[in-house]
This record gives C-alpha cells, sequence and structure tokens, in this order.
C-alpha cells in the first residue's frame, strides 16, 4: 500500500495543470461514480490526476492503476477497504479494463461504502452493460476523444481560441486570435495533433504501440477473443486502410480473413468502439447507431498518416478530418447527394477549387473547402470545424 502512495505522490508532483481537455469542467466529479473511457493516449490519467491535484486533499485521495504488481496478490475491493478505513474519500482506478472482474468488485465497492466516491477510466472498448455487474444504474459514463484542432493550438502552440457552434461556423463567425496564417498549424494537426503525445515528436513510435496494443490486448480480452482472431483484425484494420473511405462489403471482406458474415460486423464495432476506425451511417429510423454503414474511414488523419504514410488520399484526409470533429457534439449521418449531413445542414468537402454543383438552393447546404484561409457566403474553410469542441 506504501508503494502505491508513493507511485501516487510522483506522478502527482510531475502533473500540469495549465492545459485541461475539453471534458475537464463537463464531469460531474462530486457523483458517487463516474466512468472514463476512450482510446489510449487521448489523455484521461492526466486529466484524473489534475482534478485531484487542484481540487482534492491528497490524503484523502488514491490514484492506482489496475495492472499494479499490487493487484498480483490483492483484490480491488481490499485495497478500497483499507482506503477506506483510513479515512479515504475518492477513490480514483486507471485503466480498469485491465483488472479481471472489474464490473463486479466496483459494484461491491460502491455498495460496500456508501461515503466513497469512485472514478474510473478505461479503453472505450468497455461496455458497462456487459460482465459480471451491470453499473449502468450506478456510474456516470463520459468519453473522451482526442485533441481537436482548437485545443491543439492552444497545447502545442498556446493560442487561445473560443468554441464555436455549428449554427456559427456556418455562419463564419469563426475568429482566430493571433492567428493570421491558419493552414501551416492545420496541416502540423493533421499529421500529429489529436494525440497530447504528439507534442513530443513522437507520434509515429507511439501511435504504432497504441494501435499493436488496441489489436493484440484491449479488443482480444474484452470479447473474448483468441491470437489467431487478434491476426485477423490486424488484417481487416490493413485492408481498411488501403481502402477508405468505402462501401464495406461485408461478403467479400469475410471470405478474404475467413471469418463468417457475422463475427466480421462484430469485428468493424470492436475497432470503432476502440478508436481505430469511424462508420458513417445512413439516416434509417432516424438514429445513428441503428442506421445501416455506408462508409467506413480511419478514425483520425494521425492514423491516416500513421499506416498508410505519403500515400495517403488528401481527400480522405479531408472527410475524415470533417468527419471526426464533428462526432462530438453532433450528429453525423451520410448523404445521397453530398459527403455529410450535420443536424439538417448538408456538407459537400473539397480542395479550393471544389465547385457547387451538388448543393441544394436551401440556404442549408455548404462548400467545405481545404486550403483557403477564411470562408464567404456558403463556402466555409475545412479547418473551422476543428473549433467545435
Amino acid at each position: 500500500m506504501r508503494t502505491i502512495y508513493q507511485k501516487f505522490e510522483t506522478l502527482l508532483q510531475y502533473t500540469t495543470t495549465d492545459f485541461k481537455r475539453y471534458l475537464y469542467e463537463k464531469v460531474a466529479w462530486d457523483s458517487r461514480m463516474i466512468g472514463i473511457i476512450g482510446p489510449r493516449g487521448v489523455g484521461k490519467t492526466t486529466m484524473i490526476l489534475q482534478y485531484i491535484k487542484e481540487n482534492l486533499d491528497s490524503k484523502k485521495a488514491l490514484y492506482v492503476s489496475a495492472d499494479d504488481m499490487y493487484f498480483g496478490e490483492s483484490r480491488l475491493v481490499d485495497l478500497a477497504d483499507e482506503f477506506y478505513k483510513n479515512a479515504g474519500e475518492y477513490l480514483f482506478i486507471d485503466e480498469i479494463h485491465k483488472y479481471a472482474d472489474w464490473s463486479r468488485e466496483l459494484k461491491n465497492i460502491y455498495d460496500s461504502f456508501p461515503t466513497l466516491k469512485l472514478v474510473f477510466t478505461g479503453s472505450s472498448v468497455l461496455d458497462i452493460l456487459k460482465g459480471s455487474a451491470d453499473l449502468s444504474r450506478r456510474a456516470i459514463i463520459y468519453n473522451l476523444q482526442g485533441l481537436s484542432f482548437r485545443e491543439y493550438l492552444k497545447f502545442f502552440h498556446n493560442y487561445e481560441t473560443d468554441v464555436y457552434s455549428i449554427k456559427q461556423i456556418v455562419g463564419n463567425e469563426m475568429k482566430l486570435k493571433d492567428i493570421k496564417h491558419p493552414l501551416p498549424l492545420f496541416n502540423d494537426y493533421l499529421k500529429r495533433g489529436y494525440y497530447p503525445f504528439g507534442f513530443e515528436n513522437e507520434i509515429n513510435l507511439r501511435l504504432s504501440q497504441i494501435i499493436v496494443q488496441t489489436l493484440e490486448t484491449d479488443i482480444p480480452q474484452y470479447a473474448n477473443l483468441n491470437v489467431s482472431t487478434a491476426r485477423k483484425l490486424k488484417r481487416l484494420l490493413a485492408i481498411i486502410a488501403e481502402s477508405v473511405p468505402f462501401k464495406p462489403n461485408f461478403s467479400k471482406i469475410a471470405e478474404i480473413i475467413n471469418v463468417s458474415r457475422n463475427s466480421l460486423e462484430d469485428y468493424f464495432l470492436y475497432l470503432e468502439k476502440a478508436g481505430l476506425i469511424m462508420q458513417l451511417r445512413d439516416e434509417t429510423s432516424g438514429i445513428r447507431e441503428l442506421g445501416k454503414v455506408d462508409k467506413v474511414y480511419l478514425d483520425n488523419p494521425n492514423i491516416i498518416f500513421s499506416l498508410a504514410g505519403d500515400k495517403s488520399a488528401i481527400g480522405n484526409i479531408r472527410e475524415t478530418f470533417f468527419f471526426n470533429q464533428m462526432r462530438i457534439k453532433n450528429e453525423v449521418i451520410s448523404s445521397k447527394k453530398t459527403d455529410f449531413i450535420v443536424d439538417n445542414y448538408s456538407f459537400e468537402i473539397g480542395g479550393k477549387n471544389k465547385q457547387q454543383n451538388q448543393l441544394e438552393k436551401d440556404g442549408k447546404s455548404y462548400v467545405v473547402k481545404d486550403d483557403i484561409e477564411f470562408g464567404y457566403q456558403n463556402v466555409i474553410p475545412l479547418w473551422a470545424f476543428g473549433l467545435n469542441y
């Protein structure tokens, strides 16, 4: 137990608080149980350490990673019991998905220590409705994604920029303080700005490791998949990387990687939950999650450059950025006439020479152009959609 406290104090000492993620102020930190899930590398650990450092007495709080060697001989509920008896009030458990039977033990802790507040983080593959205990009625779950272009400007370059709603963006109301030429910064963001660790210029190595760990550990562990299935996931991601954006032919792909069609749809869902791909759905039943998958994209432009390098198609990068940034606060669905529909607005994505032939003259259709600094009328610069969160 003393070793855990020492690790906690060391981490706290080196945690900075000058930049906070978009989700930080939205979390109801005083709730009895909070879950923060998201892909690897987006800053979940840093966010909870920042909250402890700024708001709590470290003697009444404890941070522990679920893969700590301590749990080789002790259970999570035993740690909570000892912490609670020593006047502990806030228990933070990082990477809960690495702990066997995590849901049952969290339920037991919640029920056994009514004044203890719990915060846990985990892989976005986690499903709180699965497992031996249903935490959906006990835990408030938040999903943390990677940096927006706005957050990148602050974290990488210390430029303060306001958050703009989709209505303000289509109205070309965006203003970049102290930035005369946004395009060089935007192009840098596309290559290394989605993950906070890109600031350290080690994006390719770290991102490659994250992809491998997600495919070989996170997804197989969650879905009880064997080693051969993990290899099929790698093959599937390679096929997606070579083809995006594409309309999935599940029967053909299932034949290529030698799995059933039903299993393949599950694999796509696992990759989506894990933050490796995005699936653009149509408006079926008016509910995005139930819609038919129309196109498949890699999750963000950084992954595109990591997997495809210089072979990356610029049209794919543009659409991926738009979809990636808009999905956080808006419903994004496919369109038969344009590339995307977002909250009843239609968007066609392209370069500076993109024409308006496909647009309806309804006042709600827009051309989104890369390679332009500022918008006019129904033409909007692509980078502007990175200011939505």
